[in-house]
């Protein structure tokens, strides 16, 4: 593993806010807070209603693009940004596994049939580092 994709792992892993733009059925982007953490092979997951607008976004055109990486407002830090494709979970085992603690006060478990996993997987991070505001670039395969 190249480093540079070492580096964007670990800060993926973290749950953390993040921005969600999806594109609307007008061809317009459109932006959202959500909770993302990322895995080994850098693919994000997010909770979702299954009614949320997002889900027939992605459905419609899966191009996502994610902003991440800044966990303390009062610190300019690393930040991500992320061209991606995105698609709507509901797979049983996929939902247990993203399931954590903090979804219980919208959710009633990971059976819950209103919740859903949004599974993001780049293509593209620009990983930019203040103060030098040049990204470096991963392609992901």
């Amino acid at each position: 593993m190249s480093e540079l994709k070492e580096r964007i792992e670990k800060g993926l892993r973290k749950l953390q806010l993040a921005n969600l733009s999806t594109i609307t059925q007008e061809g317009l982007p459109w932006t959202r807070y959500v909770m993302v953490s990322g895995d080994a092979d850098l693919t994000l997951r997010s909770a979702t209603l299954i009614t949320a607008r997002k889900v027939e976004q992605i459905r419609n055109n899966p191009e996502v693009h994610v902003t991440c990486g800044v966990l303390n407002p009062m610190e300019m830090s690393v930040y991500y940004q992320i061209q991606a494709q995105a698609e709507i979970v509901t797979d049983a085992d996929e939902k247990s596994a993203f399931w954590n603690p903090s979804l219980e006060p919208i959710f009633s478990g990971p059976d819950d049939p209103n919740y859903a996993v949004v599974v993001i997987k780049p293509y593209r991070v620009e990983v930019c580092t203040p103060p030098e505001m040049t990204p470096e670039v991963l392609e992901v395969s």
